[in-house]
């Protein structure tokens, strides 16, 4: 890492948090280095937050780094007003990363994890006036979670973030951004990468499958989009606990480190 992007702090990060925040860090900075290999990024734009245990604090991060570059050491910490609690680069956050994450954290306490993308196909869907179509298995997990947004402007805006919490809902894990992109949330940084994951597979097949005509489009019957939601949210669906440690491993493998 270059000099410009050393801590500021004399003392590392690991050695100042507690234990859970340390493990929610890498959490975070799993999924940013994650979603880099998956190529959600959008330059130094969108972001993804975790809410501390215990806490209305959360993480985010730092506003100019590339995904790639994010650790669990130079994650940003801020409150609930958007105070500035620890800053390890010096470099700020995105004022519209807060206006959404903060809404949304705010709104939904038990939302440990807050996932924001641009994906050029997240962004199709989100154009279109059908919005996301039961048409592959994928959208069959997460289709009955998703809520729309109606598209205001780059969102700066601190009076946005009660109509966004509105049509966010109080149980809804997904949210369609209109014209502007995708949102998922979970109680955990493993549920929100998940939910992304299928939200942004089912536009990129969407999107695919509209490419032959939407008289091609075979959409799928509600008894059986019913029934794969049904079974994607099943009790002790053994995949829950199997494909973090897969995705880390995938970390591991190519030598991305995000614990520095």
């Amino acid at each position: 890492m270059s000099a410009v992007l050393k801590s500021k702090q004399s003392k590392p990060v690991r050695d100042r948090v507690s234990k859970e925040e340390w493990q929610l860090r890498a959490d975070l900075a799993a999924a940013y280095q994650l979603a880099a290999q998956f190529k959600w990024t959008d330059l130094i734009y969108t972001h993804f937050s975790a809410r501390l245990p215990g806490s209305e604090e959360f993480l985010i991060n730092p506003y100019g780094l590339m995904f790639d570059e994010i650790t669990a050491s130079n994650l940003i910490r801020i409150d609930h007003d958007g105070k500035v609690l620890d800053d390890p680069l010096g470099l700020g956050y995105n004022e519209a990363g807060f206006v959404i994450h903060g809404c949304i954290h705010e709104a939904r306490p038990e939302a440990v994890c807050v996932l924001h993308t641009h994906t050029r196909v997240g962004v199709a869907v989100s154009a279109m006036k059908c919005g996301l179509l039961p048409i592959s298995q994928h959208a069959m997990r997460i289709q009955r979670e998703v809520t729309y947004h109606a598209y205001e402007g780059i969102a700066l805006d601190m009076g946005e973030r009660e109509r966004l919490a509105k049509d966010l809902g109080p149980r809804s894990k997904a949210m369609i951004l209109r014209n502007h992109g995708l949102l998922t949330l979970g109680e955990s940084v493993r549920e929100a990468f998940e939910l992304m994951y299928y939200l942004d597979c089912a536009c990129q097949i969407q999107v695919d499958a509209m490419a032959g005509g939407m008289e091609n489009v075979l959409q799928m019957t509600k008894e059986a989009g019913d029934n794969a939601a049904a079974q994607f949210v099943r009790p002790g669906r053994s995949s829950t606990k199997k494909d973090w440690p897969a995705l880390l491993r995938l970390l591991e493998r190519r030598k991305i480190n995000y614990l520095d």
